[in-house]
């Protein structure tokens, strides 16, 4: 009875395009972005920010780049983890480089820097599409893996290959307890989500829509191919090198090219898939599925084995993680291959109905 759309009429264009259309998920998605920046600093401890909440809110922001190309485009790419590279590093040059850069302005360039890169990498989706774009794309991440690892200018010049940064600020507010980097990446993701929920409901999301349903078809009506799919390259790795640069910036803080493997441009895949394709809430919902899901089974699983009066050393823990990390997202592919997203969106369409469901 709380959560109907009867009544609410909509009397102009800008009322009739507003990103929620019912009154009540503007007020909840408003209380829940006031309780983050709020709520969740003052009742938060100093685990909860490093391990949990700060690695989330920057994986939530890879995927939603990563879903921007793979489930809006339709374009699959297994080089995510190279895009955040690029853009890691790409910000680390600017910020060490230049006396005096700013944060911002570096990380902004180092998304403009993965930009370039995902655009020529996304040059082969011109001419083929599926597993053979995969393994194109698969390429980025090789290549960047040597660039990064025998190229020394990249890592100024550090024999070790690892890098570190420190000082971080954003005028003059320091980036370095664990509350000011989650604000700082709470923040930064709010507005990029705003942004990218506003793009793929404009006429270039509606191109990058038609392209992944049928690109032919799309191309008969006057879509342009080259530009839909490079422009989607685009918006894609320029989120995916923000989130590099923070994951490398503000959660890292000192890494080396292992940081970026083929491993993170899997898990980023893995988080678009189980989340939603094509959808902006699934982005978060993959993202936490795929960071929250192995720390709570490492917390779970020895308390369950005294609890049984079996003594399940740390290998043992570490391998039935995999296992059944493994087991549920197999399992939620068969249940609900369409994502957490799809059971998100077919609670809220019960809920207005209930409880008169006709």
């Amino acid at each position: 009875m709380l959560y109907r759309e009867n009544g609410q009429f909509k009397t102009t264009y800008r009322s009739d395009q507003q990103i929620f259309g019912i009154a009540q998920d503007r007020y909840f998605v408003l209380a829940l972005i006031a309780f983050a920046f709020l709520g969740v600093p003052m009742l938060g401890d100093e685990y909860l920010f490093r391990a949990i909440l700060t690695p989330f809110l920057i994986m939530s922001l890879a995927a939603l780049g990563v879903n921007v190309l793979v489930g809006y485009c339709g374009q699959i790419s297994l080089g995510s983890g190279a895009f955040m590279a690029v853009g890691a590093y790409a910000s680390y040059n600017f910020f060490v480089r230049i006396p005096g850069m700013p944060l911002i302005p570096a990380i902004v360039l180092g998304g403009l820097c993965a930009t370039a890169f995902g655009i020529l990498f996304g040059l082969p989706s011109l001419r083929v599409k599926g597993l053979y774009l995969a393994v194109a794309t698969l390429a980025a991440q090789f290549f960047s893996d040597w660039m990064f690892l025998r190229v020394k200018w990249f890592t100024n010049n550090s024999s070790s290959g690892s890098v570190s940064v420190s000082g971080l600020q954003v005028l003059g507010w320091p980036i370095e307890g664990p509350v000011p980097k989650y604000l700082f990446c709470l923040s930064l993701l709010v507005v990029i989500a705003l942004l990218t929920k506003n793009l793929v409901r404009s006429a270039i999301g509606r191109e990058w829509m038609a392209i992944r349903d049928m690109d032919v078809a799309a191309a008969v009506i006057g879509i342009r191919p080259m530009f839909a799919k490079l422009s989607a390259f685009a918006v894609s790795s320029f989120i995916i090198g923000v989130s590099g640069a923070l994951w490398a910036f503000v959660y890292l803080g000192a890494w080396e090219p292992a940081a970026f493997s083929v491993d993170l441009s899997f898990k980023l895949l893995f988080m678009v898939i189980i989340g939603g394709l094509g959808s902006i809430m699934g982005s978060f919902f993959g993202a936490a599925f795929i960071v929250v899901l192995p720390i709570a089974l490492n917390q779970f699983l020895p308390v369950l084995g005294r609890t049984l009066g079996v003594n399940i050393s740390t290998a043992a823990a570490s391998h039935a993680e995999l296992m059944i990390f493994g087991a549920l997202i197999v399992w939620f592919l068969i249940v609900e291959p369409h994502g957490l997203a799809k059971l998100w969106s077919t609670g809220k369409q019960k809920l207005r109905l209930w409880p008169f469901p006709h």
